[in-house]
């Protein structure tokens, strides 16, 4: 493994953490938060100088960079982020406990929304602002913004196992021959979508701090809302703003920018998208027709179905209703809807809409065989046949994903909390959702579990962002045997 290169990788994802701390401090100069301008001031220098140091041992490091080296450099990123990302809410003592801390950021950064504090609106707004800011870091990835603003390495080769390792979904493709390009194409995509988020806003009243802040949790999907209600508190038409741009950013962005290109046939025939979008519009229906008696109309109904199907789909977590309250039948929908999530190649977590369209292509190939022995059978995608390596990459983390949600669910039971609330918030977790049901419900918190749970909590956020196996890397012995 190429240790010096990783180590030069993380200063730099670390010295780019740092700069993106310091817009937080207008906030604190606008209220005259003395005390908080100078805790996000340390820990940017804390930050940086970590940074700094590891760009500096890098020096010297080798042109090649492997797939092994991708998993690695991605896992101690994320966990890098989140170590020092926290420091803000912990030096201001806003948040005074660093276990605290840790899981709110990693919530950030994972773009979950799952909260430990009972009320947000005590926090300084510099602080909210840098809460809902690491969503839009996250949501994109911090590294595919590295690859767009960094010079690389020429002849690394390291460049797309770094993106794939990072981006959600069965693979990446490169939408131009150059990688930045497409890094900068994809970040373009991202600022654009998140501002006319911002404008949409804004033309309904919405002041400029909640703007940016429920853009920012809109864009990453992730759900930090910046009141304790999250988002039942404004109007209708900014509840179907954010609905509208939840259900677009959990679309794969390589939708836009086939759209960009005029490309829009394979629009129309892309598989996945159409999953997504049907998938959607059924459960809409579905909860809708099943909390009608608890809504004061038709259109109340499908309105808070609309926005929860969306927040929950594409796993931001903000809220309308505290839908811990709905039937049983609209909160089975919403615990399936919180495993299939997105689509991949989307800001949204869960298992992707792919996945969950290759397994049931596989399954479906499967029965034509046992039925027709002799038949050669394959899953075909967008007119195209998936290679079995994908299938068994798609088994493969199933297995994966599941082994690691059961093993979460026997250990934060310790705390002896309801099965309902801990499937859920191990669920909630490892699919980057935010609210689960009943103690961890959207009118509720996370503070409740214990050190340990909180970290086997934060360790399932990590996991769902990075789809497992990248952070399953750091403990290959093998990876750490090789030399620099």
């Amino acid at each position: 493994m190429n240790k010096r290169m990783v180590g030069w990788t993380v200063g730099m994802v670390l010295l780019i953490e740092a700069a993106f701390m310091l817009p937080s401090v207008i906030w604190c100069l606008i209220d005259s938060e003395w005390q908080v301008i100078l805790s996000i001031l340390a820990s940017a220098a804390i930050t940086a100088a970590a940074g700094g140091v590891l760009v500096l041992l890098g020096r010297g490091k080798k042109k090649t960079f492997f797939a092994q080296d991708g998993f690695v450099t991605v896992a101690l990123c994320w966990i890098a982020l989140s170590v020092f990302g926290c420091l803000p809410f912990f030096i201001s003592r806003q948040i005074p406990h660093y276990v605290d801390a840790l899981f709110e950021v990693v919530s950030g950064f994972t773009t979950t929304g799952a909260s430990i504090l009972p009320e947000v609106e005590p926090l300084s707004r510099g602080l909210l602002y840098w809460r809902s800011f690491t969503h839009w870091l996250g949501g994109m990835g911090i590294l595919v913004f590295a690859l767009a603003v960094v010079p690389a390495s020429k002849g690394s080769g390291g460049q797309l196992h770094l993106m794939r390792a990072e981006s959600p979904g069965p693979s990446v493709d490169k939408f131009t021959p150059r990688l930045r390009q497409t890094a900068k194409i994809l970040y373009g995509i991202y600022i654009g979508m998140t501002v006319l988020c911002v404008l949409f806003l804004l033309f309904g009243g919405m002041p400029l701090f909640d703007s940016l802040c429920t853009a920012f949790g809109t864009a990453g999907t992730g759900g930090f809302g910046i009141h304790t209600d999250s988002m039942a508190s404004y109007s209708p038409y900014l509840q179907n703003v954010c609905t509208v741009f939840m259900l677009l950013f959990g679309v794969n962005f390589n939708i836009y920018y086939l759209l960009l290109i005029r490309h829009s046939w394979k629009v129309i025939r892309d598989e996945e998208m159409r999953f997504y979008l049907g998938t959607f519009a059924l459960a809409v229906l579905l909860i809708a027709w099943d909390i009608r008696p608890l809504m004061q109309s038709a259109a109340d109904s499908l309105h808070h179905a609309a926005f929860q199907v969306s927040s929950i789909m594409t796993t931001t977590g903000f809220s309308t209703v505290d839908f811990n309250q709905w039937p049983a039948f609209s909160k089975a929908i919403l615990l399936v809807l919180m495993v299939l999530g997105a689509c991949a190649g989307s800001t949204g977590g869960g298992i992707k809409s792919i996945r969950t369209l290759l397994l049931l292509k596989d399954l479906r190939r499967n029965l034509r065989q046992v039925i027709h022995p002799r038949s050669v059978q394959v899953v075909q995608l967008n007119g195209r046949t998936v290679e079995n390596s994908v299938i068994h990459g798609v088994h493969a983390y199933m297995a994966a994903y599941w082994m690691i949600a059961l093993g979460s669910f026997v250990v934060i039971s310790l705390d002896r909390f309801s099965v309902e609330t801990n499937i859920s918030a191990v669920l909630a977790c490892l699919n980057n959702i935010g609210p689960g049901l009943e103690v961890v419900g959207p009118a509720s918190h996370y503070g409740g579990y214990s050190v340990l749970s909180k970290l086997i909590l934060s360790m399932d956020m990590l996991l769902g962002r990075l789809e497992i196996f990248p952070l399953l890397a750091l403990f290959s012995r093998r990876n750490w045997k090789q030399g620099f």
